[in-house]
């Protein structure tokens, strides 16, 4: 007897006894490689589970109850978030119906006929033109799992279930930090509407001298052409920057299920800086991240596959009863006289497919390997991802204190070519040139100020969501290493 009818035999006998085997490989997750630190940072810790900790509102880090109020609808309205989670609950019912597969199935039926002659080829034997007659039939069958295809296939429907709540989780992460950063572009929006209107109120001022200068006879008239063309390019900008404002005013209608015609936000007075964000260490990317969780349940899952495909080799055990029953009334129709009954096993076996089951198992193993390849890419872009934003915000901090050095050297050069112009002293083509300055370096300081946001935000996309605060003992990043954040997520 060669191994596999041993095995066959073995497993045969511990199904009739206790249930049954499993055929297949058992799951065994599939190492990836893990930094002991981020590039950008120092510190590391042993790896745990903490799938059971409430994430939390992250959001609270930005201390902005208008962005809390949007946020709490996402939940409620977003479709996209709904359809996630109806994907869930469509996994959880495939789980559910495999395993149905473990029960019996009972079947029961009933009916009743009369039958007779029409006449007209003369009455039947007996001289009776009509008959009844009553049926009931009842069965049950029930499929031994003895090769473990049923205990695989509900294996594989657990574990895609899991996937699916990644999934969903993923889906929320993603929604709330799109609406994050549309409300922080439109936010920056504003600014830039409110920066441009200041410059234009000094462009007016600067005008006006112009005009002034020009009655005296100091100033030409294209000195007051020049000044009026600049104002009107500044009012101009004003007007565009409602472009972006209102695209992403509709964005974030959509992203809380509402219309762009029936949602609005008012302009806030200022724009905050981006706060600082707990990190920790590369280890907990493996834990925090729903989408990594998602693409292991789903190596987990084309695991139990290749042991469903397996279990094709082996024969079909099944268990069934029957009951058949006919009387001509219904009174009769349980004694024993009128019924037939049956009860056995039955053994069903594939003893050729040309190739299918070596087809349909190397399928599997073939999906298996995908898997794991798309798990371990996971991992790798979020450590990328992770390590783009600590970059961003690093660079960004340091380029943000320069900046703001030129900007405060812009708008001291421009009072002093100001003051010299009204002295007389130099051309109006200086002011314009030193007023131009000066507003593309208060611009630039706040596309760096934008851009913080965008990837304080990112990061924390990145790092999988919330935290508690008894996990902020990590190195933090953003615009304020030495404060932490208060909020309680």
């Amino acid at each position: 007897m060669n191994v596999a009818c041993r095995r066959m035999v073995a497993c045969l006998a511990a199904g009739l006894a206790m249930g049954g085997c499993s055929v297949g490989p058992d799951y065994v997750r599939a190492p990836v490689e893990a930094p002991q630190s981020f590039k950008e940072l120092k510190g590391w810790k042993v790896s745990q589970p903490q799938d059971e900790k409430e994430r939390g509102p992250w959001w609270s880090l930005f201390h902005d109850d208008i962005l809390d109020g949007l946020e709490k609808q996402v939940d409620i309205s977003n479709q996209n978030l709904k359809y996630s989670e109806a994907a869930y609950r469509q996994a959880v019912a495939l789980l559910d119906a495999a395993r149905a597969g473990f029960a019996p199935t009972a079947t029961v039926g009933a009916g009743a006929q009369r039958s007779g002659h029409s006449g007209v080829q003369g009455p039947p034997a007996g001289g009776m033109n009509a008959a009844n007659q009553f049926d009931l039939n009842a069965g049950a069958s029930w499929t031994i799992d003895v090769w473990g295809r049923i205990r695989r296939t509900v294996e594989n429907a657990a574990e895609n279930a899991q996937a699916s709540a990644g999934d969903l989780a993923t889906a929320r992460l993603s929604a709330q930090s799109t609406l994050a950063l549309s409300y922080y572009q439109l936010r920056v929006s504003d600014e830039l509407k409110r920066l441009l209107k200041a410059t234009a109120v000094g462009y007016s001022r600067s005008l006006d001298i112009t005009k002034n200068q020009h009655v005296a006879g100091i100033a030409s008239r294209a000195d007051v052409a020049q000044a009026l063309a600049q104002l009107e390019a500044v009012n101009a900008q004003v007007v565009n920057t409602e472009i972006a404002r209102q695209q992403y005013e509709h964005a974030i209608a959509v992203l809380i299920g509402k219309t762009p015609a029936s949602f609005s936000l008012a302009e806030k007075p200022t724009l905050i800086n981006a706060p600082p964000v707990p990190v920790g260490v590369p280890s907990t990317l493996l834990e925090r991240r729903s989408d990594i969780a998602a693409n292991e349940r789903r190596v987990a899952a084309a695991n139990a596959s290749i042991g469903v495909a397996m279990a094709a080799y082996y024969p079909t055990l099944t268990l069934g009863i029957s009951f058949d029953s006919t009387s001509a009334t219904i009174g009769s129709i349980l004694r024993a006289s009128s019924g037939l009954w049956s009860f056995g096993p039955q053994l069903a076996e594939t003893v050729f497919d040309g190739g299918l089951r070596d087809a349909q198992v190397a399928e599997a193993r073939a999906a298996f390997d995908q898997s794991v390849a798309t798990y371990r890419q996971t991992v790798l872009t979020a450590f990328q991802q992770v390590e783009d934003q600590l970059v961003a915000l690093r660079v960004l901090q340091e380029q943000a204190v320069i900046q703001d050095r030129a900007v405060a050297a812009a708008e001291d050069a421009e009072q002093l070519i100001l003051n010299q112009y009204k002295a007389g002293t130099v051309a109006y083509t200086s002011v314009v040139t030193a007023q131009t300055v000066s507003l593309s370096n208060r611009q630039a300081a706040l596309t760096i100020r934008q851009q913080e946001l965008v990837a304080t935000v990112t990061l924390i996309q990145s790092l999988g969501g919330g935290w508690q605060l008894a996990e902020l003992d990590a190195p933090l990043t953003g615009s304020d290493q030495a404060k932490k954040p208060s909020a309680q997520p």
